[in-house]
């Protein structure tokens, strides 16, 4: 796997998050099977319920253009854009990863180039359903 670009293009999509409500900036990048990496920010609104992480607007931006078989994602995130921890998945997104990604999906959670963990799917969303 490519971990090192894929955790440098989920720190370059930071500068991409729309979030001026929370301040909190995300970003993500989704490798596809065929090797391709696909960036996401996340992107508030004022209504809060329309906002969408990250994590979704990768799948959504790969799913777009008509991929649909993914190997990995690193997720970074941070007040301002400051990565100090780990950014993991809320439940919406990882309910997204299991419509679209086997249960050995790989998870990475960034700090830095050199600090992060790597989870799969099946840890993070045990028991899932999916067709």
């Amino acid at each position: 796997m490519q971990e090192a670009e894929l955790i440098q293009k989920a720190f370059d999509m930071l500068s991409f998050s729309y979030s001026p409500y929370s301040n909190f900036k995300v970003g993500a990048a989704l490798l596809s099977k065929d090797g391709r990496i696909f960036g996401g920010c996340n992107i508030e609104n004022s209504a809060y319920g329309p906002s969408n992480c990250a994590e979704r607007t990768a799948i959504f931006n790969a799913v777009s253009q008509g991929i649909k078989d993914f190997t990995a994602i690193c997720i970074v995130g941070g007040h301002k854009g400051e990565v100090k921890d780990y950014c993991p998945p809320c439940g919406v997104c990882r309910q997204v990863m299991r419509e679209f990604c086997k249960p050995d999906f790989k998870i990475i959670l960034a700090k830095s180039l050199t600090d992060f963990k790597t989870y799969t799917l099946q840890e993070l969303l045990p028991e899932s359903f999916s067709l």
